[in-house]
């Protein structure tokens, strides 16, 4: 599997291009601030063509570059219970965030909501750019928060132990799981779901999370705190 990580210009936000191989159809997934170009040049180099925009959750850190990178043809891929936060994800920003971002980049901040969005739900799988992809619904960071699962593992990475791929968003992080506390969190739900999605992945699973370097689950399951109290 071809897999190219970016990383967003504020936030720290990972955005991924994933494709079969290079020079086939591609999704780009959680497409940050700032990202739009260096998405362009990674599919330019590499002969990819983009088939949708998968997005884990609608806070502004992973959809802000959407519209720009859908170009209007290519389909956003959201979940239910998120697909509000596409109206206006400026908007719920936290006191100051907003003014912060735009005093950073030195220009007033815009959105316009994507042309063309898809709604996904729990259990569903997306047949896209020659991948299976099954979606996991796992509320607790926000109401729509999502995974994403398919076979395979990035090239180059030893395929002994793993066997698959799962971009858990802000879900879950290598040593950590995504806050709770901004609105549309519910820590209650966020547990449920690191019970009943997460603690069940198979340990031969590669994770790639929103944020921070990639892991794996054997070793999430081994040295998360957060996991480790559910065990």
């Amino acid at each position: 599997m071809f897999i190219r990580s970016i990383v967003a210009d504020a936030f720290g936000t990972n955005c991924y291009v994933v494709a079969p191989a290079a020079g086939q159809e591609c999704l780009i997934i959680d497409p940050g601030i700032g990202v739009e170009n260096r998405v362009q040049d990674v599919l330019a180099e590499f002969g990819l063509r983009p088939s949708a925009v998968l997005l884990t959750h609608g806070h502004l850190d992973h959809v802000y570059a959407v519209t720009p990178v859908c170009a209007g043809s290519t389909a956003a891929y959201i979940h239910t219970d998120d697909r509000y936060r596409l109206q206006d994800p400026l908007g719920s920003l936290m006191p100051g965030m907003l003014s912060a971002l735009e005093q950073q980049f030195g220009r007033r901040a815009t959105w316009t909501e994507p042309q063309d969005v898809i709604e996904v739900s729990d259990r569903q799988v997306l047949e896209l750019a020659g991948m299976s992809i099954q979606v996991a619904h796992a509320p607790g960071h926000t109401e729509g928060s999502v995974i994403f699962c398919t076979s395979g593992v990035p090239e180059g990475i030893p395929a002994d132990d793993l066997d698959r791929t799962v971009l858990s968003g802000d879900v879950l992080f290598a040593g950590s799981i995504g806050r709770t506390d901004l609105p549309g969190g519910d820590h209650a739900a966020m547990l449920r779901s690191l019970r009943d999605v997460v603690l069940p992945l198979e340990d031969s699973t590669f994770l790639l999370p929103g944020h921070g370097p990639a892991t794996t689950m054997a070793r999430e399951r081994l040295t998360n705190p957060y996991l480790q109290s559910l065990s």
